[in-house]
């Protein structure tokens, strides 16, 4: 079979199982989006840690390096791309503020114009997290001709951030039950995608950040797992 299949990228692999896995739930039925965040969540683990378990294995080819860039890069785009996109689709399904907005008396053009806004919304986050991922590949090939030290900052906010800034504004639901956080979803997607493909210097985060985003990661497991139990009528 074509491909690598040894340890170095198996977090990888397991993160794009997770997401793909997070966006068939998502968009099941009428729509699951908390436990698509749940997935979101999990995917974010198995990146934080992906890269360094790949680096142990010392006899590396030059060719199993690239195809583990390259499969990261992809996984990402499925993980951190498409996902929060669908999560935000499940939860057009899910939120009553559209109704609110444009309420069945209202004529179909409002309807079919807010929509239409929305899923733009979430169709130009996916583009925008495709081109982060693509420019970034791009420099980090021409830095390393040019530079022997490791990489100090990053150019635009890393996709992988979604991995924390969506679970954090879902949790809002609950903060704020009863509330209809759909709006502040999307207004996060379009935010998050402008700081994708922005120039803002991002200081690259060592183990310290890694493991203190990690603990982040965990305590928002810990409280959609509180809050599900606790108000699990309100989970879709």
């Amino acid at each position: 079979m074509i491909g690598v299949y040894n340890y170095t990228v198996v977090l990888t692999y397991l993160s794009l199982l997770s997401a793909s896995s997070g966006i068939v739930v998502s968009l099941w039925g009428k729509g699951h989006p908390f436990i698509g965040i749940f997935f979101l969540l999990l995917c974010g683990l198995f990146d934080a840690f992906d890269g360094k378990v790949a680096r142990t294995k010392q006899d590396r080819t030059e060719s199993e390096k690239k195809f583990g860039v390259q499969i990261d890069s992809l996984s990402d785009l499925v993980a951190f791309g498409v996902l929060p996109a669908c999560i935000g689709a499940s939860l057009i399904k899910n939120e009553l503020f559209l109704k609110k907005v444009a309420p069945s008396g209202a004529p179909i053009l409002i309807g079919k114009l807010l929509y239409g806004l929305l899923f733009a919304c979430l169709i130009l986050y996916v583009l925008a997290a495709l081109i982060r991922l693509a420019y970034f590949n791009v420099e980090e090939e021409e830095r390393q001709r040019t530079e022997s030290c490791p990489r100090k900052y990053f150019t635009g906010v890393p996709v992988t951030t979604a991995a924390l800034i969506f679970p954090s504004v879902m949790l809002l639901q609950y903060i704020f039950s009863p509330a209809d956080i759909a709006v502040l979803y999307f207004i996060s997607i379009v935010i998050t995608g402008f700081l994708f493909v922005s120039r803002i210097q991002i200081p690259k985060p060592g183990t310290r950040g890694v493991l203190v985003m990690v603990g982040i990661g965990t305590v928002e497991v810990a409280l959609f797992i509180l809050y599900f139990f606790i108000f699990k009528h309100r989970v879709g």
